[in-house]
């Protein structure tokens, strides 16, 4: 039977053992491979005629009938999930993601070799949205009925439901698909302005057209395609979407209309008035918030203020366009900071976490907003280390490593670091989900078995064992970032299973030998329970107090019995620069990080240069 690399979570299996199975001991996940197997599972989510080049080869060409019925062609796309419908507003938010993890991290990617499946995944999505948006104010919002699809376990390849599609216009509006798929190709138009500007320009006057209908035909979109509300119910209307849409709107073509749009509108809409402790497919005011914070922070960059008054930071946004919108820009940032404290457990409003320290909304697809809050933490984290500020929180200043290290954490988690030690990655690790609600990778390929299906054999527990696209998009982009760094250094940090009130130890200072320019400095930042045994997690930092710059560093570290991350080790045992660090310059720092348990590991420098 095929396998099929994707997420699932099973909460009730978590909360029965998490307090009798403590954490395995964490190990250095490889994030290269785990990024591969991400982009790989959306080629195992394709609809349509399968390119020559598809690389999950037990799938075969599916509805490719899709809009017939309509006079329409639907052919292409994705299916959103285990089952065989396309559902026109969660495919769109994974277009946007996917774009977005490429403009933050493409260049990982292409490191890692793996930005060109990325940029074919998303044309793959907006090759399907163009077909759906045949008219200025016509949008096709679904291909098939939840209803009869999810009574049949079939192969998409050989499917026997309703393929009916079914649209929204000007009498039947809905705002928020319009205006999700409006973002959709407004960031993926940037994705592909350099390398493909015709396409480029073409998304974009999609995306116009589509801005303008979302914003002048209001309405939510379940309201006229009614049989998404049991699935892809909007909760959050429409306003969340137009801000967002705007947003990229503006990020797409620099045009001050869009911008005036999110100053106008940003407190009637909820951009500004809401703490949120959540982002995902429905609710967007987080993402909105992220990216206008984003510009603040640049700006200020830029700026010979260092104060962190939001006014000074809105009057730099975009040059000084803002103008009389300086104030509500100033809220989307004093709300987009609120978001990562909430998660990060420093704020009056904190997200939940489970006992093994996962974020947790609800029992159902619980990943969903796991995923989607980390890639918020990790380009926040990047976006202040930018600009050499803190985040601020009620209970105190944050660094921006702290942002990252808990987005790692997070991420870690899934690919296995948790109490029952099981990657909830499929494929990726030993122990995985065998028995994931996915169609069709639950049933014999049709290359192999063409026989058909009928729909009696039922899987039932799509709460907790479904994969879904919009679960698995977010983590693209912090896959390529942990994978392939970026300009701060990664500390690590394990979450604590049983916190223990150790004895704390006290710093260690050693100056190395020779009278070295380098001093380091090492300290127990976190400890906890397993088997009996206390495990610390040490920070180690080395900071160059001479005026040069020091290359070719040589490091021993000795009396280790764990792991370590953040050094580059030679095949003769030394430790070097981390691969996204080539010197040291002078009176900068670099930290690296070991757990075990026992005592500081004796960490000396062996050799170096002064350039």
């Amino acid at each position: 039977m095929a396998k099929l690399v994707g997420l699932c979570f099973i909460a009730s299996t978590l909360f029965l053992l998490v307090g009798v199975v403590p954490f395995a001991l964490a190990i250095e996940h490889d994030y290269g491979v785990a990024l591969s197997k991400s982009i790989l599972f959306f080629e195992a989510q394709r609809s349509g005629y399968l390119p020559g080049n598809q690389r999950v080869k037990w799938r075969g060409d599916s509805g490719l009938f899709d809009g017939k019925s309509n006079g329409v062609d639907l052919v292409g796309g994705y299916y959103d999930a285990g089952d065989n419908v396309k559902f026109g507003l969660p495919m769109a938010f994974t277009v946007t993601m996917m774009s977005w993890s490429i403009l933050e991290y493409g260049d990982q990617m292409s490191a890692s070799g793996e930005l060109g499946h990325a940029m074919d995944a998303v044309k793959w999505g907006t090759d399907y949205l163009i077909k759906a948006h045949p008219q200025p104010h016509v949008l096709y919002g679904e291909v098939g009925d939840g209803n009869t699809d999810h009574y049949c376990w079939q192969r998409p390849e050989d499917m026997t439901t309703s393929r009916y599609a079914y649209r929204i216009d000007e009498n039947n509006p809905g705002s928020d698909l319009a205006g999700e798929t409006a973002a959709a190709m407004a960031a993926a138009s940037i994705v592909f302005r350099r390398l493909n500007p015709v396409y480029s320009q073409e998304l974009l006057t999609h995306a116009t057209q589509l801005f303008d209908f979302a914003d002048k035909y209001r309405g939510k979109y379940d309201s006229s395609i009614t049989v998404a509300q049991k699935y892809y119910r909007s909760v959050s209307g429409y306003a969340d979407e137009l801000l967002w849409a705007a947003a990229w709107m503006y990020k797409a073509t620099s045009n001050e209309f869009y911008l005036d749009y999110l100053g106008e509108n940003g407190d009637a809409f909820g951009g500004t008035g809401w703490t949120m402790t959540e982002f995902g497919w429905d609710v967007k005011y987080a993402g909105v918030q992220t990216l206008v914070a984003k510009a603040l922070i640049i700006c200020l960059k830029s700026s010979l203020f260092s104060s962190s008054s939001s006014s000074h930071y809105a009057s730099f946004l975009m040059g000084g366009k803002v103008g009389s919108h300086a104030p509500v820009f100033g809220k989307y940032q004093q709300k987009a900071e609120s978001f990562m404290c909430s998660c990060l457990g420093k704020s009056s409003q904190n997200v939940q976490k489970t006992p093994g320290g996962l974020i947790y909304k609800q029992s159902w697809n619980n990943l969903q907003f796991v995923t989607s809050a980390s890639f918020l933490l990790t380009v926040y984290s990047d976006y202040l280390t930018s600009a050499r500020r803190d985040l601020q929180c009620s209970s105190g200043s944050v660094a921006p490593s702290e942002l990252l290290a808990f987005a790692k954490s997070q991420v870690d988690y899934i690919l296995g670091d948790n109490p029952r030690a099981t990657s909830y990655m499929v494929g990726y690790g030993n122990n995985y989900p065998q028995q994931v609600h996915h169609r069709g990778s639950s049933i014999v390929s049709v290359k192999i078995d063409p026989s058909f299906v009928s729909c009696r054999e039922i899987r039932d527990n799509y709460e907790q064992t479904e994969p879904a696209t919009y679960n698995n998009v977010p983590l693209l982009g912090i896959l390529a970032r942990l994978h392939g760094g970026y300009n701060q250094l990664l500390p690590l940090e394990v979450p604590a299973f049983k916190p223990i009130a150790a004895q704390p130890k006290a710093n260690l200072v050693q100056k190395s030998p020779f009278g070295a320019p380098i001093v380091i400095e090492q300290k127990a930042t976190t400890s906890w329970v397993a088997n009996g045994k206390t495990y610390y997690r040490y920070s180690a930092t080395l900071t160059n107090k001479s005026l040069k710059t020091i290359k070719n560093l040589n490091i021993s570290v000795s009396k280790l019995y764990g792991p370590l991350w953040g050094l580059t080790k030679s095949p003769s045992g030394s430790y070097g620069f981390p691969t996204w660090v080539s010197s040291l310059p002078a009176s900068k720092s670099m930290e690296f990080v070991y757990v075990h348990a026992a005592s500081p590991a004796q960490v000396t420098i062996s050799s170096y240069t002064l350039a």
